[in-house]
């Protein structure tokens, strides 16, 4: 991806746009494996809230920049100057929880496309996303055993809906990096990719997703947030309108006339 193409955010090191109706954030700090300090966070969590609202966006794709890492967490670096108080930690864990919850929460969906490491916070990003896909040299690990930081709920209960409680708890006491074959055994990741062949794979998956029926989409989103919240919480009779809203749509009698005539459908959202 041509990075210049894209808005500059955060002194450059977020950079974001959308090309094609697909909207794209990249951590854009590859002298320090993409780690993200106090700035980025906000800039990107601006960004993504911003793709949300926007009706062109049809989907989002997270990634990181130089090819050697998705995102190393934390910028350690900045510890002292950003973190060194509580009041310092409690401001910036508000902080990046926003970016989480507006990945989390993102109404459209959402690809981590990964190369090389991805760590800490930055294996955090990507299980907020709904697919994520990595190449063969990919590692994943959570180290905050080896830095003694607190993890909150929020992040230990989306990862174990990811790959179980057991397979959370080994992530989280070892504190080990594991492969690209590893995550793929315990459904971390959707794909393992040679790296030559990943760009063109995710492409082919935005082309997809961007081409297929909006409204749909966006109801099996929904249901999937739905999923992950306590069963006295959902609201299923959003659901049900959503689901409605679909059969009465002119999407849905373009998809039945276009496979009666045998051509691609054209779907525009309405």
């Amino acid at each position: 991806m041509n990075l210049e193409a894209l808005d500059s955010h955060a002194d450059g090191r977020i950079r974001a746009g959308t090309i094609d109706r697909v909207g794209h954030i990249v951590i854009n700090n590859p002298e320090r494996l993409n780690a993200i300090g106090l700035d980025m966070w906000e800039a990107a969590t601006s960004v993504a809230e911003s793709m949300a609202d926007d009706p062109e966006v049809r989907l989002l794709v997270l990634s990181g920049a130089g090819g050697k890492a998705f995102a190393s967490g934390a910028d350690i670096s900045k510890f002292e100057s950003e973190r060194a108080s509580k009041r310092d930690v409690l401001h910036y864990q508000a902080t990046s929880s926003r970016f989480y919850d507006a990945l989390g929460n993102f109404p459209k969906p959402t690809i981590a496309l990964i190369r090389g490491y991805c760590i800490g916070g930055g294996l955090a990003l990507a299980i907020c996303c709904d697919l994520r896909i990595c190449e063969e040299g990919s590692r994943f690990a959570i180290p905050a055993a080896r830095l003694g930081l607190g993890y909150g709920f929020p992040g230990i209960r989306r990862l174990a809906g990811i790959v179980g409680a057991s397979m959370a708890m080994e992530i989280f006491f070892t504190a080990r990096q594991f492969s690209a074959g590893e995550a793929f055994d315990m459904g971390l990741v959707n794909r393992v990719l040679p790296e030559a062949e990943l760009d063109e794979f995710v492409e082919e998956y935005e082309r997809r997703i961007r081409e297929n029926a909006p409204l749909t989409i966006a109801t099996v989103k929904a249901a999937a947030l739905q999923i992950a919240r306590d069963p006295a919480e959902r609201d299923l009779a959003r659901l049900d309108a959503m689901v409605e809203a679909c059969f009465d749509s002119a999407d849905y009698r373009e998809g039945r006339t276009a496979f009666m005539e045998k051509r691609k459908p054209h779907f525009t959202g309405s």
